[in-house]
């Protein structure tokens, strides 16, 4: 990748540099939302750019309140318009330098949802965290259910409750059965736990009795954002057989704002595990297919200072997403752009890189201890979780921002 430098001051720190511009949804003001890419501590407003004529997109494109029809286009014009975008963030002679008010800080302004998610999938496609759970509730020589090293795993989600980042958390209610009992009781979750997830976007419809091979997966794929799929394990568990995860899961999930392009992460690509046994051919592919992504999850108490308890990597995943997806649409199920793919929890080989409570306090049998010597087995009120995911190599960073949430009743 060759180096660039834009004119407009970035820490080095920064997660959305020269190399990223990542797409977002944002407003001013309680103003009307408008689609921007995030460039340091600050946002180009892509209508205004496009009103000047400095990018080849009409910027109605940019006047609507998610991105699906800009992302509709096609990855001939959504990559150009990224690339016109860090000309004009590089060029000495850009005309972006002399209209300051194109260029708005983040800290003034609000993010929403960059899309609008039709359907939801979560996938189960860490074998750490899979082994984990196995081995906690099941027989530990029989962790992984027959079928995990033959496909990806997953269950459809619930749409309609994935929020954007910042939005607070309300502690879920539902049927839960106290130890040492077989009658359940309705009351709150006292479980709550976060899940340490990522998540693609597709880019491209396709329709219904078509699939997606694992050769053309990068082409139907806009982008990943960092994603929480909160979780009741006291609700989830006598809810989840035979069918699976219901309410336990859909009250909620939480999404980063800002969509990182997958052409943005291509540097950043490195092998995933050896796939023992052989899959079968439609899943079977070519080059590197995982992304080396540092992952880490931090909860701050109520008006206490932030505990980091996780840090992980997206690289550690078994199954890859054109994987995931070319088993999603094997049979013929058709996906629409704008619906979001999770990877399920992402854990990696040791304790301190799991990624749910579950596993770091091995089913609250061990407790973690924040600063001020109180205790944490799962998420309590006030309690403020924040994922954070970046990916750096050689000089370049691109990093996804953060998704946080407060928790209360």
């Amino acid at each position: 990748m060759n180096k660039m430098e834009s004119w407009l001051p970035i820490n080095g720190d920064s997660d959305f540099s020269i190399y990223n511009l990542p797409y977002g949804i944002f407003s001013v003001n309680n103003g009307k939302r408008k689609a921007g890419i995030a460039i340091g501590n600050q946002i180009v407003d892509l209508a205004s750019c496009a009103e000047k004529g400095w990018i080849d997109v009409s910027a109605d494109y940019f006047k609507k309140d998610t991105l699906n029809d800009f992302i509709r286009l096609g990855k001939k014009i959504t990559n150009q318009l990224r690339l016109d975008v860090q000309s004009l963030l590089v060029s000495k002679e850009s005309p972006l330098k002399n209209h300051p008010n194109i260029l708005v800080d983040q800290a003034d302004a609000t993010m929403h949802l960059p899309v609008h998610v039709g359907d939801y999938t979560d996938f189960y496609s860490s074998i750490e965290h899979a082994t984990n759970v196995g081995t906690m509730f099941r027989d530990p020589d029989k962790a992984l259910m027959p079928n995990w090293k033959h496909l990806p795993v997953g269950y459809h989600g619930r749409a309609s409750s994935i929020i954007v980042s910042g939005t607070p958390i309300k502690r879920p209610k539902g049927q839960v059965v106290p130890k040492g009992t077989e009658v359940p009781i309705f009351q709150p979750s006292g479980r709550l736990d976060f899940e340490l997830e990522m998540a693609f976007i597709v880019g491209k419809d396709t329709e219904i009795g078509s699939s997606v091979t694992t050769k053309d997966a990068l082409d139907h794929i806009f982008g990943m954002v960092l994603f929480n799929d909160w979780s009741a394990r006291d609700i989830q568990k006598w809810e989840y057989v035979p069918l699976g995860p219901f309410l336990g899961k859909s009250f909620a999930s939480s999404t980063s704002p800002w969509i990182v392009t997958i052409e943005a992460l291509e540097h950043f690509k490195v092998p995933g595990p050896v796939q023992n046994p052989k899959v079968l051919p439609y899943l079977q592919y070519q080059g590197d297919m995982n992304y080396d992504i540092n992952l880490s999850v931090g909860i701050s108490p109520k008006g206490k200072s932030e505990k980091i308890i996780s840090n992980s990597n997206f690289r550690y995943m078994y199954w890859n997403m054109a994987q995931q997806l070319a088993h999603h649409t094997v049979n013929g199920c058709n996906v629409k752009v704008g619906d979001m793919m999770a990877s399920g929890t992402i854990s990696g080989p040791t304790k301190s890189s799991y990624g749910s409570l579950l596993e770091l306090t091995w089913g609250g049998k061990n407790s973690i201890e924040f600063d001020d010597h109180t205790h944490r087995t799962f998420i309590e009120d006030g309690d403020c979780v924040t994922l954070r995911g970046h990916a750096e190599k050689n000089g370049i960073r691109v990093g996804f921002g953060e998704v946080t949430s407060e928790v209360f009743s």
